[in-house]
Parts: C-alpha cells; structure tokens; sequence
C-alpha cells in the first residue's frame, strides 16, 4: 500500500493522495509468512522429539554410570587387589627378581593403606566386595515405558522453546526441571502430579509471529540449538558407558547383571588362586 505525493509537495504526504494498493502482492505475501510459519512450527516440533530422545539417552548414560560404579566399582578394586596380593605371593615363593617386580607393579596399582585387609574386616559383603554406598541411587537404568509416556508427554507440552518471551521460558524451564527429575527416580506419581500442576495452570499463547523476520531468526536459533545438541548427543555415544550399553541396547539392566556376574567369577577364581599360593606358607 502506497501513497503517491501530490504536485508541489515536495515529497511530502498529501492528504488528498489517492492511496494504491496491490491485493495480489499482499495475498503473496500472507501465503509467504503462512509458509514460514508453518516451517517454524515443524522446526520447533522436531527440535523437541530430538531433545527429549537425547535426554532421555542422557538419564540412562547417568543411571547406568551410577549403578555401575555402585555395583561393580568394588567389584574392579577388589580384582585389583587380589591381583597384588597373588603377585605379591608368587614373588615370596619363587624369590624371582622378576616376580618381585611384577609384585611391585601390581601393588602400585592399588597402592592400599598399611593393613587394608583388617581395614576390610566386616565391611565385605557376602561376596567378599565391599559395598558403595550412593545417597540417591536410581532404581533402574531405564525407567518404565509408563515413566517414559508421561515424561514425553509432559515434555512435548511444557517444552521451554515452545516460550515466546523470556518470562515464559524460565517459568517453563523450571518446570521441566523439575520432570527430567521425576522420570530421572522413575517416580511415575510424581510425573502425574506435575502433569495435572501443568493442566491447571495459565493457558499459553500458541500463536507464532507472523513477521518475516522475526520467523527467520527463530529458524536460525532452532538450527543452533540442534546442532548444539547434537554434539552432547554424539560425546553421549561416544563416552565408554555410552559404548558399553550398545552391548546390549534393549536391557542395559541385564548387561549390568551380566558383567557383575563374570566379575563374581572372576574375583572367585582369583580368591582360589590366592588361596593355593598361600596355603603352603601357613602349613
């Protein structure tokens, strides 16, 4: 829509200026904004499945490195510690200069406090590993397909880049604080709770800005935060527990179960073999 200056105006407005307009062009233009409206709605919609599918993957890297610290880590330092202690018997029987030395390697590897074994007294479990203690230990690596539906359902719904003002986001990112918590513990009452809290409150603008600019700038801002997490997805995959749980992807539960049981094996075969390396020495 433009006004055309009148004769002797000298550029400026005349109020009497027939005003011309051009319906094709603005039709062109809605359809234009409507587009790319459109594309920044789709934009936002698959940046969120794909945050919730890396924080998801996020939670089981975490519980799964938790509980393998808890469950197996006394596991690693009591193998490191059998392998000393025979070390350290083979070098008294033999007298072996290179025996001595592997004794010597062995035992810097697990560098113990003079008298770890009274130290230990009491405190192995049946099993003879001692126990981590963890305050807040997760239930599971992966938490139940009912945790998983309402976690999903509450993330797609409170996400805090559907925010179209700073206010909104913090207030929205609280709140999905306090979810990745909830279905960090599995804790599916408190998912539910926090959803009928989200039902209950203020109801959200859902309309987008229809100026050109400011929808490009949101597709740029999108494009900026997947690729950023993109790159926590990929050190995710990359680290060694994301490595050890593609061992088995559909249990990683059982795979912790699986290696606790062959390192149970394995500090039993060592503990019989300590025990015939020493046995000659006390008769």
């Amino acid at each position: 829509m433009a006004s055309v200056p009148g004769p002797g105006t000298g550029g400026r407005r005349n109020p009497y200026a027939v005003r011309v307009t051009n319906p094709e062009a603005e039709q062109v233009d809605q359809a234009a904004s409507q587009r790319l409206a459109k594309a920044v709605r789709a934009a936002e919609q698959a940046l969120i499945e794909f945050e919730i599918a890396v924080e998801t993957f996020r939670v089981e890297v975490d519980n799964f490195s938790r509980l393998h610290h808890q469950r197996l880590g006394p596991m690693y330092a009591r193998l490191d510690e059998l392998d000393a202690l025979i070390a350290e018997a083979v070098a008294a029987n033999s007298g072996d200069r290179e025996d001595i030395e592997r004794a010597w390697e062995a035992r810097a590897l697990v560098m113990p406090m003079p008298g770890i074994e009274e130290l230990f007294e009491g405190m192995l479990g049946q099993d003879g590993v001692r126990p981590v203690e963890d305050p807040n230990p997760p239930r599971r690596v992966r938490p139940g397909k009912e945790a998983q539906r309402l976690y999903r359902e509450l993330a797609r719904k409170a996400h805090p880049d559907l925010a179209q003002d700073e206010a909104e986001k913090e207030r929205r990112s609280v709140f999905i604080a306090r979810v990745n918590e909830a279905y960090a513990d599995a804790d599916e009452d408190r998912l539910r709770e926090l959803g009928a809290e989200w039902e209950a409150g203020p109801v959200l603008e859902e309309e987008l800005p229809t100026e050109a600019e400011v929808l490009y700038a949101r597709l740029e801002w999108l494009a900026e935060r997947k690729e950023a997490l993109s790159v926590i997805a990929t050190d995710l995959d990359g680290s060694a527990i994301g490595q050890m749980m593609k061992l088995s992807p559909d249990d990683p539960d059982g795979l912790l179960n699986e290696i606790a049981e062959q390192l149970l094996e394995q500090v039993g075969a060592r503990e019989a073999r300590l025990a015939e390396l020493v046995r000659p020495a006390e008769g």
